[in-house]
C-alpha cells in the first residue's frame, strides 16, 4: 500500500479517529487533511481496546470505497521522535493484524503529503463492513474494553471532529442514537 519511496522528509501521520484526540506522540504540526478513496467507518470489531473477545465493540477504520473521501488530521511528528513514534503506533494500532500500515497521499491546504495511516484489512476476521447503522449503535452502546467504553470513543471522536469543523453525518447520527440507547 505504500505510495512512493521513504525519504528523509518529515514523518506525517494521518489520524481519522482516536489519533485526532489522543495521538500519543510528540506533534510538531497539525493540518486538516483529506484522503481520497477511503472512508471512516465503524467496520472493525474491537476485541482489545473497546470490547472483548466475548463481547466485541467497534472501532473506526479506513475502508476503501470508490468516490469516497475521509477528512482527518495530518500530524507532523516532532523531529527526532520518528522511530519511537512508529514503534508506539505499531504497538497501539497493530495489536491484531486487522489494520494494515500504509503510507498514502493526503491533501492539505498547502499541498499533498505522504502520511502513515492504518487501514482495515477487509479479509481479516475482525472486519465487519456494511453493518447496519442501528446495529452499530447497539454494539457501541454496550461494549467496553481495555481502554474504556465504546460509546466514549465514539463521543470523543465526534466532539473533536466538530471542534475542527469536520462534518461526519454518519458518526453524528451514531452519537445521537447511542445517547438515546444509554
Amino acid at each position: 500500500m505504500d505510495e512512493g519511496p521513504v525519504t528523509d522528509a518529515p514523518l506525517w501521520v494521518f489520524g481519522y479517529g482516536s489519533l485526532i484526540w489522543d495521538p500519543g506522540f510528540p506533534v510538531a504540526e497539525r493540518r486538516i487533511a483529506r484522503l481520497e478513496g477511503w472512508h471512516r467507518s465503524f467496520c472493525m470489531r474491537s476485541i482489545h481496546h473497546r470490547g472483548t473477545v466475548e463481547a466485541p465493540g467497534l472501532v473506526l477504520a479506513l475502508d476503501r470505497a470508490t468516490k469516497a473521501a475521509c477528512t482527518g488530521v495530518a500530524f507532523r511528528v516532532a523531529p527526532g521522535a520518528e522511530a519511537e513514534t512508529l514503534a508506539a503506533l505499531r504497538e497501539r494500532e497493530l495489536i491484531s493484524s486487522a489494520y494494515l500500515e500504509a503510507r498514502l497521499s493526503v491533501q492539505t491546504e498547502t499541498g499533498i503529503l505522504q502520511a502513515v495511516t492504518y487501514v482495515i484489512d477487509p479479509d481479516h476476521a475482525q472486519y465487519c463492513g456494511g453493518l447496519a447503522m442501528d446495529k452499530q449503535a447497539e454494539i457501541i452502546a454496550r461494549a467496553v474494553g481495555g481502554r474504556g467504553a465504546n460509546r466514549d470513543y465514539l463521543w470523543s471522536t465526534v466532539a473533536h471532529l466538530a471542534e475542527l469543523g469536520i462534518a461526519d453525518p454518519d458518526l453524528e447520527w451514531l452519537a445521537a442514537e447511542v445517547r438515546r440507547l444509554v
